[in-house]
């Protein structure tokens, strides 16, 4: 029990943070903390509503670009969820504060003075591109999510006991607390932590037709890289943050968050062990243990979270390139794992008016997308899903 308790522990000294920003990826490692600029906030992938252009939109914490630090978008193409038969690469450089470029595979390049909204149009106009400030539509109640956490820790203080996956087995009137105070701000209405918060950002809008050679279904990751290594990745918004090392000292999770920073593809399934061990805490925060997603009564004591630790190892934003209506976040993962024929139609990836911290918190929670509310429903500055370059001007 003890043990347990320090997976709370740790996340709650965590949350306080409030160094600038508390985004779905942020100042997750040692490296990215010394320098914000090579550390990824947030990242956005949608269609446009006539299937044209993929959008990618691409947060940094660092309030600009470093001239030694590669920003780079990797985009994968299938017939279907989880197949990559073709990829493409853009890759972005920034040498002075001011000039920057970013090439689209081999043959095509967007470059010049960065910061107009009008952005720059590619030498084969392929693509437009904006690099600058602009504000994070990322919004969250770090402090109600703080105040739940602690409910939840003196809960398992007074014997809500878990159970061989790690699920606590929360009362009713604990898990009525946990809604209670997620959805608040010391008793009154819930505030966004990120009210403000303009760092640098890449956009990009592209045309489809050079990123599905492989076929309709796109995947979507980011990283920024330095000389020698990678420094930063993330493809879906909290996984790293929320989901690596939290039973482990801080120097033990230091070392596992800079790993799985660096490693390429291949390596990502070497994390799933790690977090499915993590995955008990988020289920049992509706009271109920096995109806987390991809989860339920046919798995092994041990082995509830395997399959979803399987899908969130493999952090990447998944979008059908095939429809320009994109309102469900991980609606392609949905359709093609969980059975949800009513997502079928969405393009999925995430895109920036959508509230993904609450869906992904309940499909860890209850398996649906709702069940965990933080109160907080929309950004101060709404975004444009469709108006380049789609986040708010600071």
């Amino acid at each position: 029990m003890l043990r347990y308790r320090s997976i709370l522990a740790a996340l709650l000294s965590c949350l306080p943070l409030i160094s600038g920003a508390w985004a779905a990826d942020h100042l997750d490692s040692p490296t990215v903390i010394a320098d914000p600029r090579g550390d990824i906030g947030d990242l956005y992938a949608w269609m446009s509503a006539d299937t044209r252009r993929l959008n990618l939109a691409l947060t940094i914490v660092g309030l600009g670009f470093a001239p030694d630090i590669g920003y780079e978008f990797h985009i994968g193409s299938g017939m279907r969820f989880g197949e990559v038969t073709r990829s493409i690469s853009v890759y972005c450089r920034f040498p002075k504060p001011d000039e920057g470029a970013c090439r689209l595979g081999g043959d095509d390049r967007a470059q010049g003075q960065i910061g107009d909204a009008a952005g720059i149009v590619s030498r084969h106009g392929r693509f437009r591109m904006f690099a600058g400030l602009r504000d994070d539509p990322f919004f969250n109640n770090v402090r109600g999510t703080r105040d739940a956490y602690r409910v939840a820790q003196a809960a398992l203080g007074v014997g809500a006991t878990p159970d061989k996956d790690r699920c606590p087995a929360f009362d009713a009137a604990t898990v009525a607390s946990i809604r209670e105070r997620w959805r608040q701000v010391d008793g009154g209405p819930a505030t966004n932590f990120l009210k403000g918060w303009t760092p640098a950002s890449i956009v990009l809008s592209i045309d489809v037709a050079v990123l599905n050679a492989g076929g309709p279904v796109l995947s979507v990751w980011a990283a920024t890289k330095g000389a020698d290594r990678q420094i930063d990745r993330m493809g879906r918004p909290l996984t790293g943050n929320a989901l690596l090392g939290t039973l482990e000292p801080v120097d033990q999770a230091n070392v596992m968050k800079e790993a799985y920073n660096a490693v390429a593809p291949a390596h990502w399934p070497d994390f799933a062990p790690e977090i499915a061990r993590n995955l008990g805490l988020y289920d049992g925060f509706d009271g109920t243990c096995g109806n987390a997603l991809l989860t339920g009564d046919t798995a092994s004591a041990g082995r509830r979270y395997d399959r979803l630790a399987a899908l969130l190892a493999d952090d990447r934003l998944w979008i059908n390139s095939a429809s320009g209506q994109c309102r469900h976040f991980a609606a392609v993962e949905l359709a093609a794992l969980a059975g949800r024929t009513d997502r079928a139609g969405d393009c999925g990836g995430r895109s920036p008016g959508q509230d993904a911290v609450d869906i992904y918190r309940s499909l860890l929670s209850t398996g649906l997308e709702t069940g965990i509310d933080d109160g907080v429903d929309g950004d101060e500055k709404p975004p444009s899903d469709t108006d380049f370059p789609f986040l708010a001007p600071p």
